[in-house]
């Protein structure tokens, strides 16, 4: 199925939430700091798209009660999807990966890499992906500025529209 179905569902991702799909969803997000994974089955036309927030969940947040995993954290959400991945009676190791996101929102101001949460995310993306045997098959990631991410699962396609932030608007802006 190359073209979109009739009756295809949208979904728009929110920061935070993630999905996981068959042929007939397209998946939308607009993401900045925030990564975005994609996660397609090529033979079964499933799919699954995460909105991650942050890297991790705070470690005093984390020995609070027993929390149910979040989708805002890189390495809870990869948890969720490969569990919808199990569900769904596939293997996750037959999932393509594409990975999005990671602008840095405010490039005018200085960044160390410890508060550069764009660079943040991406490598703790890239560490669960590393984690779980998974390999990126396209990449769309740091730079400035915000991107549109359209996931189509009937066949596996990722567009994505890429706002790049010059430093001379965010100074004329202030």
């Amino acid at each position: 199925m190359k073209t979109k179905p009739r009756h295809a569902m949208e979904i728009f991702l929110k920061p935070g939430e993630y999905y996981f799909g068959d042929r007939l969803t397209r998946m939308r997000t607009i993401l900045g700091s925030c990564v975005s994974m994609t996660f397609w089955h090529p033979q079964r036309l499933l799919g699954g798209m995460s909105h991650i927030m942050l890297p991790e969940r705070p470690s005093h947040k984390a020995q609070q009660l027993d929390l149910p995993s979040n989708a805002m954290y890189a390495d809870e959400v990869m948890e969720l999807l490969i569990s919808e991945m199990r569900q769904a009676d596939t293997d996750p190791s037959q999932y393509q990966v594409k990975l999005f996101g990671g602008g840095d929102m405010f490039p005018s101001q200085k960044k160390t890499k410890a508060t550069n949460i764009g660079l943040k995310n991406i490598e703790a993306v890239r560490a669960q992906l590393n984690k779980y045997g998974f390999h990126s098959h396209a990449e769309h990631l740091g730079g400035s500025g915000h991107r549109y991410i359209v996931f189509d699962v009937w066949n596996g396609n990722v567009w994505v529209r890429h706002h790049r932030l010059l430093e001379m608007e965010i100074d004329i802006a202030s």
